[in-house]
């Protein structure tokens, strides 16, 4: 199966070669709650960028962590992290993309059911 988004201008726009995870995972980090991201993760190889021509990147504190977004209409697209575990660890190696699920076509993700990760306190 292949889920498709885009920002709301569309000039970044993705293919996720899988299907919607069971839950959606809201961080409770300074930053995420600040942008309010549901995500939908997904191994690299899932995730395909169809446009890019708006894509810019915020890193903060390790840079471990790329967020990218829409420097036109500035929707938060995907982030780009290593692979953490519930408790806050990761292998060193492993990463995973964090997609925002409220940019999928033709699926309102308020209506998903959502994990919260305490990320305020783990990182």
């Amino acid at each position: 199966m292949t889920l498709s988004g885009a920002c709301h201008c569309g000039n970044v726009s993705f293919h996720v070669h899988g299907v919607l995870p069971e839950k959606l995972t809201r961080c409770t980090c300074s930053f995420c709650s600040k942008r309010g991201m549901l995500y939908a993760y997904y191994a690299p190889e899932q995730f395909e960028l169809i446009k890019v021509s708006g894509d810019a990147v915020y890193r903060w504190q390790t840079k471990q962590v790329g967020h990218h977004f829409c420097k036109e209409c500035g929707c938060s697209v995907y982030s780009d992290s290593p692979d953490f575990k519930p408790d806050g660890t990761w292998d060193g190696k492993t990463r995973r993309i964090g997609v925002n699920a409220r940019l999928f076509q033709d699926f309102d993700a308020a209506e998903a059911p959502v994990t919260v990760i305490d990320g305020k306190n783990l990182w």
